[in-house]
Protein backbone atom coordinates (compact mmCIF):
# COMPACT_ATOMS: atom_id res chain seq x y z
CA UNK A 1 0.00 0.00 0.00
CA UNK A 2 1.21 3.36 -0.78
CA UNK A 3 0.79 6.35 1.97
CA UNK A 4 0.11 9.46 0.08
CA UNK A 5 1.12 13.13 2.04
CA UNK A 6 0.77 16.39 1.07
CA UNK A 7 2.92 19.21 2.57
CA UNK A 8 1.00 22.07 2.54
CA UNK A 9 0.89 26.13 3.74
CA UNK A 10 -0.37 28.79 1.65
CA UNK A 11 2.53 31.07 3.58
CA UNK A 12 5.31 30.87 1.96
CA UNK A 13 9.03 30.51 3.08
CA UNK A 14 8.14 27.78 6.01
CA UNK A 15 10.73 25.10 4.08
CA UNK A 16 7.71 23.27 2.59
CA UNK A 17 9.74 22.36 -0.20
CA UNK A 18 13.11 21.80 1.94
CA UNK A 19 10.87 19.25 3.89
CA UNK A 20 9.60 17.34 1.11
CA UNK A 21 12.70 16.57 -0.41
CA UNK A 22 14.68 16.19 2.68
CA UNK A 23 12.08 13.78 3.83
CA UNK A 24 11.83 11.76 0.91
CA UNK A 25 15.57 11.24 0.57
CA UNK A 26 15.37 10.10 4.52
CA UNK A 27 12.47 7.72 3.66
CA UNK A 28 14.46 6.60 0.76
CA UNK A 29 17.66 6.26 3.04
CA UNK A 30 15.10 3.34 5.01
CA UNK A 31 14.73 1.58 1.94
CA UNK A 32 11.76 3.35 0.70
CA UNK A 33 10.10 3.73 -2.48
CA UNK A 34 9.56 6.94 -3.22
CA UNK A 35 7.69 9.27 -5.58
CA UNK A 36 8.17 13.16 -4.86
CA UNK A 37 5.57 15.45 -7.13
CA UNK A 38 6.24 18.74 -7.74
CA UNK A 39 2.95 20.78 -7.92
CA UNK A 40 4.08 24.31 -7.73
CA UNK A 41 4.59 26.29 -10.56
CA UNK A 42 7.83 27.85 -9.39
CA UNK A 43 9.24 24.35 -9.94
CA UNK A 44 11.65 24.63 -6.85
CA UNK A 45 11.40 20.95 -5.74
CA UNK A 46 12.32 20.32 -9.12
CA UNK A 47 15.56 22.45 -9.04
CA UNK A 48 16.53 21.75 -5.95
CA UNK A 49 16.94 18.20 -6.59
CA UNK A 50 19.51 18.83 -9.86
CA UNK A 51 16.73 19.21 -12.69
CA UNK A 52 16.55 22.75 -14.71
CA UNK A 53 12.93 22.65 -15.06
CA UNK A 54 13.88 25.18 -18.46
CA UNK A 55 15.40 21.79 -19.87
CA UNK A 56 12.32 20.08 -19.92
CA UNK A 57 9.80 19.19 -22.44
CA UNK A 58 7.69 17.51 -20.37
CA UNK A 59 6.29 17.80 -17.03
CA UNK A 60 3.36 17.16 -14.24
CA UNK A 61 1.70 20.21 -15.72
CA UNK A 62 0.63 17.57 -19.61
CA UNK A 63 -0.30 14.92 -16.73
CA UNK A 64 -2.74 16.95 -14.97
CA UNK A 65 -4.42 18.82 -18.20
CA UNK A 66 -3.40 16.71 -21.05
CA UNK A 67 -3.86 12.97 -19.73
CA UNK A 68 -0.12 12.12 -20.34
CA UNK A 69 0.84 8.75 -18.25
CA UNK A 70 2.52 10.08 -15.54
CA UNK A 71 5.09 6.98 -15.68
CA UNK A 72 6.20 8.70 -19.17
CA UNK A 73 6.81 11.90 -17.09
CA UNK A 74 8.56 10.56 -14.13
CA UNK A 75 12.04 11.02 -13.12
CA UNK A 76 15.17 9.56 -11.37
CA UNK A 77 17.22 11.48 -8.93
CA UNK A 78 20.66 11.41 -7.62
CA UNK A 79 18.97 11.10 -3.97
CA UNK A 80 17.55 7.74 -4.64
CA UNK A 81 13.87 9.17 -4.83
CA UNK A 82 11.61 9.48 -8.26
CA UNK A 83 10.15 12.58 -9.17
CA UNK A 84 6.97 14.29 -11.15
CA UNK A 85 9.18 17.29 -11.72
CA UNK A 86 7.20 20.60 -12.40
CA UNK A 87 7.91 23.58 -15.21
CA UNK A 88 6.28 27.31 -15.26
CA UNK A 89 3.70 25.27 -17.48
CA UNK A 90 1.56 24.41 -14.36
CA UNK A 91 1.00 28.35 -14.00
CA UNK A 92 -1.48 27.66 -16.53
CA UNK A 93 -2.84 24.54 -15.05
CA UNK A 94 -5.18 26.28 -12.64
CA UNK A 95 -6.96 28.17 -15.21
CA UNK A 96 -7.33 25.39 -17.24
CA UNK A 97 -8.55 23.18 -14.91
CA UNK A 98 -10.88 25.34 -13.49
CA UNK A 99 -14.00 24.67 -16.34
CA UNK A 100 -12.97 20.92 -16.19
CA UNK A 101 -15.45 18.43 -13.88
CA UNK A 102 -13.71 16.30 -11.44
CA UNK A 103 -10.93 18.88 -11.47
CA UNK A 104 -10.43 18.15 -8.03
CA UNK A 105 -9.82 14.62 -8.10
CA UNK A 106 -6.69 14.70 -11.18
CA UNK A 107 -4.17 14.52 -8.80
CA UNK A 108 -5.57 11.16 -7.45
CA UNK A 109 -6.47 9.85 -11.15
CA UNK A 110 -2.76 10.63 -11.79
CA UNK A 111 -1.06 8.72 -8.87
CA UNK A 112 -3.93 6.01 -9.31
CA UNK A 113 -2.17 4.97 -12.64
CA UNK A 114 0.81 4.59 -11.03
CA UNK A 115 -0.33 1.65 -8.88
CA UNK A 116 1.70 0.17 -6.35
CA UNK A 117 5.17 1.13 -7.21
CA UNK A 118 5.67 3.36 -4.33
CA UNK A 119 5.71 3.30 -0.86
CA UNK A 120 5.68 6.70 -0.07
CA UNK A 121 4.33 9.60 -2.26
CA UNK A 122 4.86 13.38 -1.20
CA UNK A 123 2.94 16.20 -2.86
CA UNK A 124 4.85 19.65 -2.63
CA UNK A 125 2.00 22.15 -2.81
CA UNK A 126 2.18 25.60 -3.99
CA UNK A 127 2.10 28.43 -1.62
CA UNK A 128 -2.02 28.69 -2.15
CA UNK A 129 -5.28 26.75 -1.38
CA UNK A 130 -6.16 26.95 -5.74
CA UNK A 131 -7.01 24.16 -7.34
CA UNK A 132 -3.95 22.28 -7.11
CA UNK A 133 -3.81 22.10 -3.72
CA UNK A 134 -7.56 20.95 -3.08
CA UNK A 135 -6.40 18.32 -6.00
CA UNK A 136 -3.34 17.61 -3.69
CA UNK A 137 -5.17 17.45 -0.66
CA UNK A 138 -8.01 15.22 -2.26
CA UNK A 139 -5.69 12.52 -3.27
CA UNK A 140 -3.81 12.27 -0.14
CA UNK A 141 -4.37 10.24 3.01
CA UNK A 142 -2.77 12.71 5.03
CA UNK A 143 -1.52 16.33 5.23
CA UNK A 144 1.70 17.36 7.20
CA UNK A 145 2.11 21.37 7.72
CA UNK A 146 5.37 22.85 8.15
CA UNK A 147 5.04 25.88 10.15
CA UNK A 148 8.04 28.23 10.83
CA UNK A 149 8.49 28.75 14.50
CA UNK A 150 7.35 32.42 15.02
CA UNK A 151 3.77 33.89 15.98
CA UNK A 152 3.34 35.54 12.52
CA UNK A 153 3.55 32.22 10.38
CA UNK A 154 0.32 30.88 12.29
CA UNK A 155 -1.85 32.94 10.42
CA UNK A 156 -3.58 31.48 7.57
CA UNK A 157 -3.14 27.59 9.21
CA UNK A 158 -7.07 28.66 10.14
CA UNK A 159 -7.77 28.95 6.75
CA UNK A 160 -5.79 25.68 5.49
CA UNK A 161 -7.62 23.66 8.57
CA UNK A 162 -10.96 25.08 6.57
CA UNK A 163 -9.79 24.19 3.58
CA UNK A 164 -9.36 20.73 4.68
CA UNK A 165 -12.71 20.50 6.33
CA UNK A 166 -14.01 21.35 2.51
CA UNK A 167 -11.89 18.61 1.19
CA UNK A 168 -13.46 16.24 3.99
CA UNK A 169 -16.98 17.27 3.58
CA UNK A 170 -16.73 17.06 -0.70
CA UNK A 171 -14.09 14.96 -1.80
CA UNK A 172 -11.60 13.58 0.63
CA UNK A 173 -13.51 12.18 4.25
CA UNK A 174 -10.25 9.95 5.16
CA UNK A 175 -8.28 13.18 4.76
CA UNK A 176 -5.93 13.78 8.54
CA UNK A 177 -4.30 15.94 9.62
CA UNK A 178 -0.93 14.33 10.94
CA UNK A 179 0.30 17.22 12.61
CA UNK A 180 2.32 20.47 12.46
CA UNK A 181 6.09 19.97 11.52
CA UNK A 182 7.74 23.12 13.12
CA UNK A 183 10.38 24.34 10.74
CA UNK A 184 13.69 27.16 10.86
CA UNK A 185 13.52 26.36 15.05
CA UNK A 186 16.36 28.45 16.97
CA UNK A 187 16.18 26.78 20.25
CA UNK A 188 18.21 29.39 21.42
CA UNK A 189 15.11 32.08 21.64
CA UNK A 190 12.72 32.11 24.05
CA UNK A 191 10.54 33.00 21.31
CA UNK A 192 10.86 30.18 19.49
CA UNK A 193 10.07 27.81 22.58
CA UNK A 194 7.24 29.81 23.48
CA UNK A 195 5.78 29.28 19.99
CA UNK A 196 6.88 25.53 19.44
CA UNK A 197 5.28 25.03 23.41
CA UNK A 198 1.63 26.48 22.04
CA UNK A 199 1.05 24.96 18.72
CA UNK A 200 -0.31 21.66 19.53
CA UNK A 201 -2.68 24.06 21.82
CA UNK A 202 -3.32 26.49 19.29
CA UNK A 203 -4.73 24.48 16.21
CA UNK A 204 -5.37 21.05 18.39
CA UNK A 205 -2.80 19.59 16.39
CA UNK A 206 -0.34 16.74 16.75
CA UNK A 207 3.40 18.28 16.31
CA UNK A 208 5.59 16.13 14.42
CA UNK A 209 9.27 15.90 16.01
CA UNK A 210 11.83 16.72 16.29
CA UNK A 211 11.60 20.31 15.29
CA UNK A 212 13.56 21.04 12.45
CA UNK A 213 16.21 23.45 12.88
CA UNK A 214 17.22 26.93 11.42
CA UNK A 215 20.72 26.06 9.77
CA UNK A 216 22.63 27.97 6.67
CA UNK A 217 23.20 23.70 5.57
CA UNK A 218 19.72 23.83 3.78
CA UNK A 219 20.42 27.00 1.61
CA UNK A 220 23.25 25.52 0.28
CA UNK A 221 21.87 22.06 -0.51
CA UNK A 222 19.68 23.43 -3.45
CA UNK A 223 22.57 24.79 -5.27
CA UNK A 224 24.17 21.67 -5.57
CA UNK A 225 21.21 19.83 -6.42
CA UNK A 226 20.43 17.54 -3.93
CA UNK A 227 18.97 17.71 -0.11
CA UNK A 228 20.66 18.21 3.03
CA UNK A 229 20.93 14.61 3.38
CA UNK A 230 23.41 14.44 0.52
CA UNK A 231 25.39 17.81 0.88
CA UNK A 232 25.71 17.54 5.03
CA UNK A 233 25.29 14.73 6.27
CA UNK A 234 25.71 14.65 9.69
CA UNK A 235 24.39 18.30 10.00
CA UNK A 236 21.48 18.60 12.77
CA UNK A 237 19.19 19.31 10.01
CA UNK A 238 19.84 16.33 7.94
CA UNK A 239 19.72 13.92 11.65
CA UNK A 240 16.72 15.53 12.37
CA UNK A 241 14.81 15.02 9.08
CA UNK A 242 15.82 11.36 9.97
CA UNK A 243 14.46 11.24 12.79
CA UNK A 244 10.96 12.31 11.33
CA UNK A 245 11.03 10.29 8.16
CA UNK A 246 11.18 7.45 10.96
CA UNK A 247 8.31 9.10 12.80
CA UNK A 248 6.36 8.96 9.70
CA UNK A 249 6.89 5.39 8.81
CA UNK A 250 6.27 4.28 12.17
CA UNK A 251 3.03 6.21 11.97
CA UNK A 252 2.28 4.40 8.87
CA UNK A 253 2.37 1.44 10.15
CA UNK A 254 0.62 1.93 13.21
CA UNK A 255 -1.76 2.47 10.89
CA UNK A 256 -1.56 -0.65 8.64
CA UNK A 257 -1.04 0.89 5.88
CA UNK A 258 2.63 -0.81 5.58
Amino acid sequence: MTTTLAVANQKGGVAKTTSVASIGAALAELGQQVLLVDLDPQACLTFSLGIDPEDLELSVHHVLTKGLDPAEVVLSTDDGVDLLPATIELARAEADLLTRTGREHVVKGALEELGDAYDWVLLDCPPSLGVLTVAALTAAEGVVIPLQCETLSHRGVGQLLDTVHDVRRFTNRDLAVWGVLPTLYDGRTTHARTVLETISETYELDVIEPPIPKTIKFAEAPAAGRSILATSRSSKGARAYREVAENLVSRARGRGTK
